[in-house]
């Protein structure tokens, strides 16, 4: 079986015909895994929530909503995802149990994320649809021009005593959900999605099964097509073979009890455990006012057999660090008063172009300094 990669150099918005052939250690071999226990059923037609306006929701505030529907089910679908995520990913694997060791084994989750193509009902409101469902908010839109992509992030919704769980039992994660604006890229680009959405067919209605199972809604695709997507888009190649799963998980430092609750001893745990950090800008991540400290791993990466019979290593997930400092309005409340809403909420257009560079080639390919 050949795992030398051949992806085409490119940032995930520019073009290149370099070819590279030295990946990166930590690959795993893709399958489809199905989670015990679960009974997934989508149905219907939602809203369509990436065309609405979002307010820029930096401050925090409580939960808007309430949650709606079955707790349990809906936890044992996030679970799922969770599950085809890590086994598809030993390094986020790795650092959560590295994590759990030092933290008294209790992780929150800062946000999920998850990747699209904004095109024949493909994009944000697929994936979306799950989480309104449940009671999830649309928040602020981002834009990406270079990437030629954009975003909404989604709000939890409220659950009484959930303070006390780890991981998807936790406190809900904020769910993060982009999209490739598919009529921007080349007619060339343009014609290799559509026939793949096509061949979807009503796959795009039941995205979050997908998730759960860890399989595409298209057919195996061909690998000369993926080529020809990452010369022009790695977000694009990705999405492609990895579908609607889980692109990232992110823990939420602060919440922490450790001395890891600061970014930087986490970034610093991490990186002395082996373990290389995404680059692109800098480790650490800073939005302009300060308060958003990010930093994520470098995507694992795994053997993917296309409709040829070519078996190639392709870029996976990665996992992702947040610390959202408390607001100035609420800086002279003591510690332990501190509650999530009185923290930076939201994302920032400047440390997510950087995060979504995890799963570039410049990052997979580079050696730890």
């Amino acid at each position: 079986m050949n795992t030398a990669v051949r992806f085409p150099s490119a940032s995930l918005s520019s073009s290149s015909s370099v070819f590279f052939s030295n990946f990166p250690r930590n690959s795993v071999s893709m399958e489809t895994i199905i989670p015990a226990n679960l009974n997934l059923i989508g149905k219907g037609k939602g809203p369509h929530f990436s065309t609405i306006s979002a307010s820029n929701d930096r401050h925090g505030s409580p939960p808007e909503s309430t949650f709606r529907g079955g707790e349990s089910f809906f936890r044992n679908i996030l679970a799922a995802m969770e599950n085809v995520y890590l086994n598809k990913n030993p390094t986020a694997k790795s650092i959560l149990d590295l994590v759990r060791s030092v933290d008294d084994d209790r992780i929150c989750y800062d946000h999920f994320a998850f990747r699209s193509f904004g095109v024949d009902g493909h994009g944000i409101d697929s994936m979306a649809k799950l989480f309104v469902d449940f009671g999830y908010v649309q928040r602020e839109e981002l834009r990406f021009p270079a990437k030629k992509l954009k975003a909404f992030w989604f709000s939890p919704p409220n659950i009484p005593h959930s303070g006390d769980g780890t991981g998807v039992n936790g406190p809900l994660p904020r769910i993060f959900i982009s999209e490739l604006l598919v009529d921007q890229m080349s007619s060339e680009a343009q014609k290799v999605i559509r026939k793949y959405t096509k061949l979807s067919g009503n796959g795009n209605m039941h995205a979050s099964v997908a998730s759960a199972l860890g399989c595409l809604t298209w057919e195996k695709p061909a690998y000369t097509e993926f080529q020809q997507l990452a010369r022009e888009s790695e977000y694009a190649a990705w999405t492609l073979v990895n579908g609607y799963t889980v692109n990232h998980v992110t823990i939420s430092a602060h919440r922490l009890k450790s001395h890891l609750r600061k970014i930087g001893n986490l970034n610093q745990f991490i990186e002395e455990n082996g373990f290389k950090l995404n680059s692109e800008g800098g480790v650490l991540k800073v939005s302009p006012d300060g308060l958003l400290l990010q930093s994520s791993t470098v995507a694992d990466s795994a053997s993917f057999q296309f409709a040829e019979g070519i078996t190639e290593s392709i870029p996976c997930s990665y996992i992702e660090f947040a610390e959202r400092l408390v607001l100035p309005e609420f800086k002279d409340l003591p510690e332990n008063k501190v509650e999530e809403f009185h923290r930076r909420d939201g994302f920032e257009v400047g440390n997510a172009d950087k995060i979504f560079e995890s799963t570039s080639i410049d990052q997979l390919t580079r050696k730890s300094v």
